[in-house]
């Protein structure tokens, strides 16, 4: 049988690359992004509860009415949004999943993407499997500042999406209200849509504030915005996540959604609707992970790392150029076998494998294993 691949550029992504490395030489695992600490223990035990209770069957697809109702107060009370969770808000199994339904929703053979890179990597692969044509606006370090002027210039009749993450995964970036509003003023009079990706919402620091989608009535009405509720609240396995568009953007989302996966975790929804009530659970999340963003930086001080800044995310990137002529793939495999620190490198994040000699590496770990990484790698 001969069989043609929808993605024959696509191979075993660099996180498993990079996380089977750390584990095959007991390196610290500081590649993939998620934290090594559990979840609050009365969410926990509410999954628990809510089990024992009966939530084993499948959600209602859009998922359960009280979540989505949580989640309505709270982006009122955050955003100042106005929202109908019964044709606005519609739960995921987890941001990832929604991101393809976003695009599988609405990208057509031939269709063009627009993708800023560097960005999260399942981008491309879901615009590809739908027949699209990603169109790259290349960003560059050290600030991987958008130059609108330039993105203006890359939409056609053939555009149908602009991708965009708010902070952002790998670079540590964020939008502010000014992008925002270049965005809304270079997409009027189009009909090109907005994929918002904003699972790190909370995880913003030195008193900025997060530039949602939602903000921006012009913006929101062509937009998908995308949250995660495993990078709120330390649970990424447990794959929950949701999709906030306007009525006529959410019944075709949900078209998808229901042959894609039906509907998300119940017994986690159910948890979910019920610990929302405490409100210090996401409120007090730029502060809790800016603590950690500044004792990784204080325990990479002794090293000849060059910290890039970090606004948002939980990820930290360093340069290295000054230190080895190496591709920063190597260099990222080596440090991992010869010092014990796995990290991965940003031009896994680009297309066309851009390498400006950078890193990426994860700060969402105890203090005690952000503080040995720090020790290992001072030895480079």
């Amino acid at each position: 049988m001969q069989i043609q691949s929808k993605l024959p550029n696509v191979g075993t992504t660099i996180f498993t690359v990079m996380s089977g490395l750390a584990n095959e030489v007991g390196a610290i695992n500081l590649s993939q992004g998620f934290p090594n600490y559990n979840p609050a223990q009365r969410l926990q035990e509410l999954v628990t509860e809510h089990m024992a209770k009966g939530a084993n069957q499948y959600a209602p697809m859009p998922g359960i009415l009280p979540l989505r109702e949580k989640i309505a107060r709270k982006m009122e009370r955050m955003y100042g949004a106005i929202l109908d969770p019964e044709s606005e808000i519609t739960i995921t199994a987890g941001g990832t999943q929604a991101i393809f339904t976003a695009i599988a929703a609405f990208v057509r053979p031939g269709d063009e993407v627009i993708l800023l890179e560097p960005c999260y990597d399942s981008y491309r692969p879901s615009v590809e499997t739908v027949g699209g044509v990603a169109v790259i606006h290349s960003l560059s370090a050290p600030d991987y500042k958008v130059n609108w002027g330039e993105v203006a210039k890359l939409i056609t009749p053939k555009t149908k999406m602009l991708c965009i993450n708010t902070p952002q995964n790998p670079t540590g970036t964020i939008l502010r209200a000014e992008d925002m509003k270049q965005i809304e003023d270079m997409l009027r009079g189009t009909n090109v849509l907005v994929m918002s990706d904003e699972v790190y919402e909370h995880l913003i620091f030195d008193g900025e504030t997060h530039a949602s989608a939602l903000c921006f009535p012009d913006l929101y009405a062509r937009s998908l915005v995308i949250y995660s509720f495993g990078k709120t609240y330390h649970n990424t396995g447990w794959k929950t996540g949701y999709c906030i568009a306007p009525p006529e953007l959410t019944r075709e989302f949900r078209k998808v959604h229901q042959f894609n996966v039906f509907s998300g975790n119940h017994p986690m929804q159910a948890a979910f609707n019920d610990f929302m009530e405490d409100e210090s659970q996401y409120l007090g999340l730029p502060a809790f992970y800016q603590q950690k963003r500044d004792f990784f930086l204080e325990a990479m001080a002794g090293t000849r790392f060059k910290p890039l800044h970090c606004a948002g995310t939980y990820f930290q990137l360093f340069e290295y150029g000054h230190l080895s002529d190496e591709g920063d793939l190597d260099f990222c495999k080596r440090i991992t076998r010869e010092y014990g620190v796995a990290g991965i490198p940003v031009s896994s994040f680009y297309s066309d494998g851009k390498d400006q000699k950078v890193i990426r590496l994860c700060f969402a770990k105890t203090e005690d294993l952000l503080e040995k990484a720090g020790k290992a790698l001072e030895r480079l």
